[in-house]
């Protein structure tokens, strides 16, 4: 293989390692906000039933 061919598939390499490398810092960066996203609306739920469980217990049976 000629020193240009060496040339050519190092750069070659090397732009698809950066394109890799950019996907992926993508797809890291767009779950670590819907991981956010999803944690906020997970302690939404909680305290959504937490509230629900109190109104429960202070109501009694009579009202259910």
């Amino acid at each position: 293989m000629s020193n240009v061919q060496e040339t050519q598939v190092r750069l070659i390499s090397d732009f698809l390692f950066l394109i890799l490398f950019f996907m992926l810092i993508g797809v890291w960066l767009v779950m670590w906000i819907g991981l956010h996203v999803a944690g906020g609306l997970i302690h939404l739920l909680l305290i959504v039933a937490v509230i629900s469980l109190v109104l429960h217990l202070v109501r009694g049976r009579s009202a259910a």
